[in-house]
């Protein structure tokens, strides 16, 4: 049986930070540059706690029973993330539709405008 890295209880700040990074890469690469909310691109080069900065957002809440394994978590904005506060996973999916076709309505008109 192989003994655990002695690297995570020497700096343990070092390591969650390292694994936080993972994760957060592992996300990006299975969602891509856009919110899962809002479906708008985010920027990965802002200060952490910035409004348009990515967050790691939890699909189903800790406080309703969700996990912090990766298929239970999904990129998105601060400010999405603060929106969605504890909502259910069918309440999220919902706002997020609704919230996308206004996106796409909003783009049509433009288009017609300039037409």
């Amino acid at each position: 049986m192989p003994s655990p890295s002695i690297a995570k209880y020497l700096n343990p700040w070092m390591f969650k930070r390292e694994e936080k990074r993972k994760r957060f890469e592992a996300l990006r690469q299975r969602d891509g540059d856009n919110c899962w909310r809002c479906k708008r691109p985010m920027r990965f080069d802002l200060a952490p706690g910035h409004d348009a900065g990515p967050k790691i957002e939890q699909l189903m809440p800790h406080a309703k029973g969700g996990t912090g394994e990766i298929d239970n978590l999904c990129l998105c904005h601060g400010r999405c993330n603060r929106l969605m506060a504890d909502a259910t996973p069918e309440v999220k999916e919902r706002i997020r539709l609704k919230n996308e076709a206004a996106l796409f309505a909003k783009s049509r008109k433009r288009r017609s405008k300039a037409a």
